[in-house]
Protein backbone atom coordinates (compact mmCIF):
# COMPACT_ATOMS: atom_id res chain seq x y z
CA UNK A 1 0.00 0.00 0.00
CA UNK A 2 1.51 3.37 -0.92
CA UNK A 3 2.33 5.80 1.83
CA UNK A 4 -0.42 8.45 2.15
CA UNK A 5 0.54 11.68 0.42
CA UNK A 6 0.16 13.53 3.68
CA UNK A 7 3.27 11.80 4.98
CA UNK A 8 5.40 12.88 2.05
CA UNK A 9 5.76 16.47 3.16
CA UNK A 10 8.92 16.98 5.14
CA UNK A 11 8.66 19.88 7.55
CA UNK A 12 11.36 20.27 10.16
CA UNK A 13 9.83 21.54 13.39
CA UNK A 14 11.95 23.43 15.88
CA UNK A 15 13.79 20.80 17.92
CA UNK A 16 13.21 21.71 21.52
CA UNK A 17 14.55 19.38 24.18
CA UNK A 18 11.61 18.57 26.36
CA UNK A 19 9.94 15.78 28.16
CA UNK A 20 6.81 14.84 29.79
CA UNK A 21 5.00 13.27 32.64
CA UNK A 22 3.06 10.06 32.77
CA UNK A 23 1.16 7.97 35.35
CA UNK A 24 0.62 4.69 37.28
CA UNK A 25 -2.74 3.92 38.90
CA UNK A 26 -5.23 5.43 41.29
CA UNK A 27 -8.84 6.11 42.02
CA UNK A 28 -10.78 7.26 39.01
CA UNK A 29 -12.32 10.34 40.60
CA UNK A 30 -15.42 11.99 39.11
CA UNK A 31 -16.22 10.83 35.59
CA UNK A 32 -17.62 12.72 32.65
CA UNK A 33 -20.41 10.15 32.39
CA UNK A 34 -21.84 11.26 35.73
CA UNK A 35 -22.09 14.84 34.55
CA UNK A 36 -23.15 14.33 30.95
CA UNK A 37 -26.51 15.61 29.83
CA UNK A 38 -29.24 13.13 28.94
CA UNK A 39 -30.25 13.50 25.31
CA UNK A 40 -29.74 17.25 25.02
CA UNK A 41 -27.19 18.81 22.72
CA UNK A 42 -24.00 20.10 24.35
CA UNK A 43 -20.75 21.57 23.10
CA UNK A 44 -17.47 19.73 23.61
CA UNK A 45 -13.92 20.41 22.49
CA UNK A 46 -12.71 18.20 19.66
CA UNK A 47 -9.40 19.99 18.95
CA UNK A 48 -7.43 22.70 20.71
CA UNK A 49 -3.93 24.14 20.86
CA UNK A 50 -2.11 26.09 23.54
CA UNK A 51 -0.96 29.47 22.25
CA UNK A 52 1.84 31.88 23.07
CA UNK A 53 3.22 35.24 22.07
CA UNK A 54 5.05 35.42 18.76
CA UNK A 55 8.84 35.29 18.93
CA UNK A 56 10.92 38.46 18.73
CA UNK A 57 12.08 37.90 15.14
CA UNK A 58 10.57 36.48 11.97
CA UNK A 59 7.04 35.99 10.73
CA UNK A 60 5.44 35.64 14.16
CA UNK A 61 6.80 39.05 15.16
CA UNK A 62 5.96 40.81 11.89
CA UNK A 63 2.52 39.25 11.43
CA UNK A 64 0.33 38.78 8.36
CA UNK A 65 -0.69 41.58 5.97
CA UNK A 66 -3.20 41.06 3.13
CA UNK A 67 -2.46 37.37 3.49
CA UNK A 68 -4.32 34.13 4.07
CA UNK A 69 -3.17 31.21 6.18
CA UNK A 70 -4.47 27.69 5.60
CA UNK A 71 -4.15 25.30 8.55
CA UNK A 72 -4.96 21.61 8.95
CA UNK A 73 -6.13 20.12 12.24
CA UNK A 74 -7.51 16.73 13.21
CA UNK A 75 -10.64 16.25 15.30
CA UNK A 76 -10.77 13.79 18.17
CA UNK A 77 -14.57 13.35 18.29
CA UNK A 78 -17.37 14.22 15.89
CA UNK A 79 -20.73 15.93 15.77
CA UNK A 80 -23.27 17.46 13.38
CA UNK A 81 -22.30 21.08 14.01
CA UNK A 82 -19.12 22.89 14.91
CA UNK A 83 -17.75 26.26 15.88
CA UNK A 84 -14.22 27.65 15.61
CA UNK A 85 -12.29 29.63 18.20
CA UNK A 86 -9.79 32.30 17.18
CA UNK A 87 -7.48 34.11 19.58
CA UNK A 88 -5.52 37.32 19.83
CA UNK A 89 -4.48 36.65 23.42
CA UNK A 90 -0.90 37.85 22.99
CA UNK A 91 -1.51 40.44 20.27
CA UNK A 92 -0.42 44.04 20.62
CA UNK A 93 -3.42 45.44 18.73
CA UNK A 94 -6.88 44.47 17.52
CA UNK A 95 -6.77 42.08 14.54
CA UNK A 96 -9.17 42.26 11.60
CA UNK A 97 -10.45 39.02 10.11
CA UNK A 98 -11.52 39.64 6.53
CA UNK A 99 -12.87 36.16 5.86
CA UNK A 100 -12.75 32.67 7.36
CA UNK A 101 -13.73 29.24 6.03
CA UNK A 102 -13.67 25.63 7.08
CA UNK A 103 -13.44 22.75 4.60
CA UNK A 104 -12.26 19.21 4.07
CA UNK A 105 -8.87 18.46 2.50
CA UNK A 106 -8.87 17.21 -1.08
CA UNK A 107 -6.90 13.97 -0.80
CA UNK A 108 -7.38 13.20 -4.49
CA UNK A 109 -5.07 15.97 -5.67
CA UNK A 110 -1.25 15.98 -5.79
CA UNK A 111 -1.08 18.38 -2.83
CA UNK A 112 -3.72 17.18 -0.42
CA UNK A 113 -2.46 19.46 2.35
CA UNK A 114 -3.38 22.78 0.76
CA UNK A 115 -6.11 21.75 -1.70
CA UNK A 116 -9.63 21.53 -0.33
CA UNK A 117 -12.85 19.96 -1.60
CA UNK A 118 -14.85 22.79 -3.25
CA UNK A 119 -18.25 21.46 -2.22
CA UNK A 120 -17.16 21.24 1.41
CA UNK A 121 -16.22 24.92 1.85
CA UNK A 122 -18.31 26.70 4.47
CA UNK A 123 -18.01 30.39 5.29
CA UNK A 124 -17.59 31.08 8.98
CA UNK A 125 -19.56 33.98 10.41
CA UNK A 126 -19.25 35.93 13.63
CA UNK A 127 -22.50 37.27 15.06
CA UNK A 128 -23.89 36.87 11.56
CA UNK A 129 -21.12 38.76 9.76
CA UNK A 130 -18.43 37.38 7.47
CA UNK A 131 -15.84 39.78 8.87
CA UNK A 132 -14.85 40.43 12.45
CA UNK A 133 -12.34 42.02 14.78
CA UNK A 134 -10.45 40.07 17.44
CA UNK A 135 -9.87 42.57 20.20
CA UNK A 136 -6.44 42.81 21.75
CA UNK A 137 -6.03 40.02 24.30
CA UNK A 138 -9.40 38.50 23.37
CA UNK A 139 -10.90 35.40 21.81
CA UNK A 140 -13.40 35.27 18.96
CA UNK A 141 -15.99 32.49 18.69
CA UNK A 142 -17.60 31.74 15.34
CA UNK A 143 -21.29 31.13 14.89
CA UNK A 144 -22.24 27.43 14.84
CA UNK A 145 -22.16 25.94 11.34
CA UNK A 146 -23.84 22.78 10.08
CA UNK A 147 -20.76 20.79 9.17
CA UNK A 148 -20.91 17.14 10.26
CA UNK A 149 -17.52 15.76 11.26
CA UNK A 150 -16.38 12.34 12.42
CA UNK A 151 -13.73 11.10 14.82
CA UNK A 152 -10.13 11.88 13.88
CA UNK A 153 -11.08 13.64 10.68
CA UNK A 154 -8.83 16.26 9.08
CA UNK A 155 -10.32 19.73 8.74
CA UNK A 156 -8.86 22.78 6.99
CA UNK A 157 -9.34 26.28 8.42
CA UNK A 158 -8.38 29.24 6.22
CA UNK A 159 -8.18 32.77 7.61
CA UNK A 160 -7.67 36.03 5.71
CA UNK A 161 -6.17 39.11 7.36
CA UNK A 162 -6.66 42.19 5.14
CA UNK A 163 -4.40 44.53 7.14
CA UNK A 164 -1.24 44.03 9.18
CA UNK A 165 -1.93 41.94 12.27
CA UNK A 166 1.21 42.78 14.18
CA UNK A 167 2.75 40.05 16.38
CA UNK A 168 0.73 36.87 16.16
CA UNK A 169 -0.71 34.63 18.83
CA UNK A 170 0.32 31.15 17.79
CA UNK A 171 1.19 27.56 18.60
CA UNK A 172 4.81 27.12 17.60
CA UNK A 173 4.91 23.41 16.76
CA UNK A 174 1.99 22.14 14.74
CA UNK A 175 3.73 19.01 13.34
CA UNK A 176 1.71 19.65 10.19
CA UNK A 177 2.57 21.78 7.18
CA UNK A 178 0.52 24.96 6.99
CA UNK A 179 0.35 27.47 4.15
CA UNK A 180 0.41 31.24 3.66
CA UNK A 181 -0.47 33.14 0.48
CA UNK A 182 -1.21 36.67 -0.67
CA UNK A 183 -4.76 38.12 -0.78
CA UNK A 184 -8.01 36.43 0.18
CA UNK A 185 -7.67 32.70 -0.54
CA UNK A 186 -10.21 31.47 1.97
CA UNK A 187 -12.49 30.01 -0.73
CA UNK A 188 -9.74 28.90 -3.10
CA UNK A 189 -10.03 25.16 -3.57
CA UNK A 190 -6.71 25.06 -5.43
CA UNK A 191 -3.86 25.64 -3.03
CA UNK A 192 -1.36 26.92 -5.59
CA UNK A 193 -1.73 30.47 -4.31
CA UNK A 194 -0.21 29.47 -0.99
CA UNK A 195 3.46 30.06 -1.70
CA UNK A 196 4.86 30.10 1.85
CA UNK A 197 5.11 26.91 3.86
CA UNK A 198 6.26 27.68 7.40
CA UNK A 199 7.70 24.64 9.14
CA UNK A 200 5.57 25.30 12.17
CA UNK A 201 2.62 27.10 13.50
CA UNK A 202 -1.08 27.37 13.90
CA UNK A 203 -1.70 31.14 13.94
CA UNK A 204 -4.67 32.81 15.63
CA UNK A 205 -6.45 29.42 15.75
CA UNK A 206 -7.00 27.93 19.20
CA UNK A 207 -9.87 25.46 19.09
CA UNK A 208 -12.77 23.70 17.44
CA UNK A 209 -15.88 22.58 19.30
CA UNK A 210 -18.53 20.13 18.15
CA UNK A 211 -22.12 19.76 19.22
CA UNK A 212 -22.92 16.37 20.71
CA UNK A 213 -25.60 14.61 22.71
CA UNK A 214 -24.83 13.42 26.23
CA UNK A 215 -21.19 14.32 25.82
CA UNK A 216 -18.71 12.96 28.37
CA UNK A 217 -16.64 16.10 27.81
CA UNK A 218 -12.95 16.26 27.01
CA UNK A 219 -9.58 15.14 28.32
CA UNK A 220 -6.90 17.86 28.38
CA UNK A 221 -3.22 16.95 28.11
CA UNK A 222 -1.09 19.64 29.75
CA UNK A 223 2.41 18.81 28.63
CA UNK A 224 5.62 19.73 26.86
CA UNK A 225 7.37 18.56 23.70
CA UNK A 226 6.87 14.87 24.42
CA UNK A 227 3.12 15.44 24.22
CA UNK A 228 3.46 18.17 21.58
CA UNK A 229 4.94 15.65 19.17
CA UNK A 230 8.69 16.18 18.96
CA UNK A 231 10.07 13.02 17.38
CA UNK A 232 6.78 12.01 15.74
CA UNK A 233 6.18 11.86 11.98
CA UNK A 234 5.22 15.20 10.46
CA UNK A 235 1.75 15.32 8.86
CA UNK A 236 0.78 11.98 10.36
CA UNK A 237 -0.89 12.91 13.70
CA UNK A 238 1.14 10.44 15.72
CA UNK A 239 1.61 12.29 18.98
CA UNK A 240 0.75 10.19 22.00
CA UNK A 241 -2.49 12.17 22.67
CA UNK A 242 -3.54 11.30 19.09
CA UNK A 243 -3.07 7.61 19.87
CA UNK A 244 -4.99 8.10 23.12
CA UNK A 245 -7.90 9.59 21.17
CA UNK A 246 -7.93 6.50 18.94
CA UNK A 247 -7.95 4.21 22.00
CA UNK A 248 -10.94 6.07 23.42
CA UNK A 249 -12.79 5.84 20.12
CA UNK A 250 -12.17 2.11 19.94
CA UNK A 251 -13.19 1.63 23.57
CA UNK A 252 -16.43 3.59 23.43
CA UNK A 253 -17.99 4.60 20.09
CA UNK A 254 -19.77 7.91 19.60
CA UNK A 255 -21.44 9.72 21.20
CA UNK A 256 -19.92 8.58 24.49
CA UNK A 257 -16.27 9.12 23.52
CA UNK A 258 -14.52 11.98 25.34
CA UNK A 259 -12.60 14.41 23.19
CA UNK A 260 -8.83 14.76 23.59
CA UNK A 261 -7.39 18.27 23.64
CA UNK A 262 -3.61 18.49 23.41
CA UNK A 263 -2.67 21.69 25.25
CA UNK A 264 1.04 20.91 25.28
CA UNK A 265 3.85 23.36 24.52
CA UNK A 266 7.29 22.20 23.47
CA UNK A 267 9.81 23.45 26.02
CA UNK A 268 7.23 24.26 28.67
CA UNK A 269 8.23 24.16 32.34
CA UNK A 270 6.54 24.02 35.71
CA UNK A 271 8.47 26.82 37.37
CA UNK A 272 10.05 28.91 34.60
CA UNK A 273 9.12 31.19 31.73
CA UNK A 274 9.74 30.28 28.11
CA UNK A 275 12.26 33.06 27.66
CA UNK A 276 14.44 31.83 30.53
CA UNK A 277 17.64 30.19 29.23
CA UNK A 278 18.63 26.64 30.08
CA UNK A 279 21.56 24.26 30.23
CA UNK A 280 23.68 23.51 27.18
CA UNK A 281 23.36 27.04 25.81
CA UNK A 282 19.60 26.83 25.30
CA UNK A 283 18.45 30.46 24.84
CA UNK A 284 14.72 30.27 25.60
CA UNK A 285 11.84 31.52 23.43
CA UNK A 286 8.38 33.02 23.92
CA UNK A 287 6.84 30.05 22.13
CA UNK A 288 7.76 27.77 25.06
CA UNK A 289 5.04 29.51 27.00
CA UNK A 290 4.65 30.75 30.57
CA UNK A 291 5.04 28.55 33.64
CA UNK A 292 2.48 25.77 34.01
CA UNK A 293 0.51 27.32 36.86
CA UNK A 294 0.01 30.46 34.78
CA UNK A 295 -1.34 28.28 31.96
CA UNK A 296 -4.26 26.84 33.93
CA UNK A 297 -6.55 29.84 33.54
CA UNK A 298 -5.29 30.43 30.01
CA UNK A 299 -5.05 26.99 28.41
CA UNK A 300 -6.90 24.47 30.58
CA UNK A 301 -9.93 25.78 32.45
CA UNK A 302 -11.49 27.69 29.50
CA UNK A 303 -11.64 24.57 27.32
CA UNK A 304 -15.13 23.51 26.29
CA UNK A 305 -16.35 20.57 28.34
CA UNK A 306 -13.05 19.73 30.03
CA UNK A 307 -13.55 16.96 32.60
CA UNK A 308 -10.07 15.45 33.03
CA UNK A 309 -6.54 16.91 33.02
CA UNK A 310 -3.40 14.82 32.43
CA UNK A 311 -0.37 16.81 33.59
CA UNK A 312 2.75 15.83 31.72
CA UNK A 313 5.49 18.23 32.86
CA UNK A 314 8.70 18.51 34.86
CA UNK A 315 11.63 17.13 32.88
CA UNK A 316 12.49 20.53 31.39
CA UNK A 317 12.76 22.04 34.85
CA UNK A 318 15.36 19.37 35.57
CA UNK A 319 17.57 19.52 32.49
CA UNK A 320 17.20 23.22 31.72
CA UNK A 321 17.26 24.73 35.19
CA UNK A 322 18.45 22.06 37.60
CA UNK A 323 15.37 22.42 39.81
CA UNK A 324 15.25 20.38 42.99
CA UNK A 325 12.77 17.53 43.54
CA UNK A 326 11.08 19.67 46.19
CA UNK A 327 10.48 22.55 43.77
CA UNK A 328 9.03 20.26 41.11
CA UNK A 329 6.84 18.32 43.55
CA UNK A 330 5.52 21.52 45.12
CA UNK A 331 4.28 22.82 41.78
CA UNK A 332 2.81 19.46 40.77
CA UNK A 333 0.89 19.42 44.04
CA UNK A 334 -0.38 22.96 43.45
CA UNK A 335 -1.46 22.13 39.91
CA UNK A 336 -3.31 19.10 41.21
CA UNK A 337 -5.07 21.10 43.94
CA UNK A 338 -6.24 23.77 41.52
CA UNK A 339 -7.47 21.22 38.97
CA UNK A 340 -9.37 19.25 41.61
CA UNK A 341 -10.80 22.48 43.08
CA UNK A 342 -12.57 22.95 39.74
CA UNK A 343 -14.19 19.54 40.13
CA UNK A 344 -11.99 17.99 37.43
CA UNK A 345 -10.25 14.64 37.48
CA UNK A 346 -6.51 15.19 37.89
CA UNK A 347 -3.94 12.71 36.55
CA UNK A 348 -0.15 13.00 36.53
CA UNK A 349 2.68 11.12 34.87
CA UNK A 350 6.12 9.98 35.87
CA UNK A 351 9.14 11.57 34.19
CA UNK A 352 10.83 9.55 31.46
CA UNK A 353 14.60 8.99 31.17
CA UNK A 354 16.75 11.10 28.86
CA UNK A 355 20.40 10.11 29.24
CA UNK A 356 22.27 10.74 25.98
CA UNK A 357 20.35 13.88 25.12
CA UNK A 358 22.15 17.17 24.56
CA UNK A 359 25.65 18.34 25.35
CA UNK A 360 27.56 18.58 28.61
CA UNK A 361 25.40 19.46 31.58
CA UNK A 362 22.07 18.60 29.96
CA UNK A 363 22.01 15.15 31.54
CA UNK A 364 23.98 14.40 34.69
CA UNK A 365 23.70 11.66 37.32
CA UNK A 366 22.53 14.34 39.76
CA UNK A 367 19.72 15.43 37.44
CA UNK A 368 18.68 11.84 36.95
CA UNK A 369 18.54 11.43 40.72
CA UNK A 370 16.12 14.38 40.80
CA UNK A 371 13.96 12.69 38.17
CA UNK A 372 13.92 9.47 40.16
CA UNK A 373 13.02 11.34 43.35
CA UNK A 374 10.03 12.98 41.64
CA UNK A 375 8.91 9.62 40.29
CA UNK A 376 9.25 8.00 43.70
CA UNK A 377 6.98 10.68 45.13
CA UNK A 378 4.44 10.28 42.32
CA UNK A 379 4.31 6.53 42.82
CA UNK A 380 3.95 6.94 46.60
CA UNK A 381 2.50 10.02 48.32
CA UNK A 382 1.58 11.67 45.01
CA UNK A 383 -0.57 8.71 44.07
CA UNK A 384 -2.72 9.41 47.10
CA UNK A 385 -3.21 13.06 46.09
CA UNK A 386 -3.82 12.81 42.35
CA UNK A 387 -6.85 10.95 41.02
CA UNK A 388 -4.46 8.86 38.97
CA UNK A 389 -0.81 8.44 38.04
CA UNK A 390 0.40 6.92 34.74
CA UNK A 391 3.88 5.40 34.86
CA UNK A 392 5.34 6.37 31.50
CA UNK A 393 8.84 5.87 32.92
CA UNK A 394 8.13 2.20 33.59
CA UNK A 395 6.97 1.46 30.04
CA UNK A 396 9.45 3.65 28.16
CA UNK A 397 12.81 3.04 29.87
CA UNK A 398 15.41 0.54 28.77
CA UNK A 399 15.45 -2.23 31.41
CA UNK A 400 19.17 -2.70 30.79
CA UNK A 401 19.84 1.05 31.20
CA UNK A 402 16.96 2.62 33.16
CA UNK A 403 18.31 6.14 32.69
CA UNK A 404 17.79 5.80 28.92
CA UNK A 405 14.80 5.36 26.65
CA UNK A 406 14.36 1.92 25.15
CA UNK A 407 15.99 2.19 21.70
CA UNK A 408 12.87 0.86 19.96
CA UNK A 409 10.91 3.84 21.32
CA UNK A 410 13.60 6.50 20.86
CA UNK A 411 13.18 9.06 18.05
CA UNK A 412 16.96 9.44 17.99
CA UNK A 413 17.50 12.36 20.36
CA UNK A 414 17.16 10.15 23.47
CA UNK A 415 14.39 12.21 25.05
CA UNK A 416 11.42 12.20 22.65
CA UNK A 417 9.54 9.05 21.65
CA UNK A 418 9.13 7.99 18.04
CA UNK A 419 5.73 6.95 16.67
CA UNK A 420 6.03 3.50 18.24
CA UNK A 421 6.95 4.98 21.61
CA UNK A 422 4.07 7.45 21.42
CA UNK A 423 1.65 4.55 20.92
CA UNK A 424 3.14 2.78 23.94
CA UNK A 425 2.64 5.90 26.04
CA UNK A 426 -1.02 6.14 25.02
CA UNK A 427 -1.54 2.48 25.83
CA UNK A 428 -0.10 3.06 29.32
CA UNK A 429 -3.00 5.32 30.30
CA UNK A 430 -5.55 3.21 32.22
CA UNK A 431 -8.89 3.96 30.59
CA UNK A 432 -10.66 3.56 33.92
CA UNK A 433 -9.00 6.80 35.00
CA UNK A 434 -10.91 8.48 32.17
CA UNK A 435 -14.20 6.98 33.22
CA UNK A 436 -14.16 4.13 30.68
Amino acid sequence: MPTPKRWHVIASAVTLLIAATPAVTASAGPTGNDRAGHGRAEWAGTWAAAVTRGNTVGLTETGLNNQSIRMTVQTSVGGPRLRVRLTNLYGQQAVQVGSATIARPNTATPDDLSDIVPASIRQLTFSGAGTATINKGAELLSDPVNFPVTEQEDLVVTLYFPVLTGPVTFHGQSKVTNFIGATDLTSAADGTGFTIRPNCCWMFLSGIDVERKATPGSVVVLGDSISDGNGSTVNADRRWPDFLAKRLIDARPEPRTPGVLNLSLAGNRLNHEGTEPGAGGFPGYYELGPNALARLNEDVFPQTGVRTVITHLGINDIWMNGDSPEAIIATLRQLNQQVQARGLTSIAGTLMPYEGNGGPGVWTPEKDATRQAVNTWLRGPGRAEFDGVVDFDAVMRDPAQPSRLLPAYDSGDHIHPNDTGAAVMANAVPLKLLGL
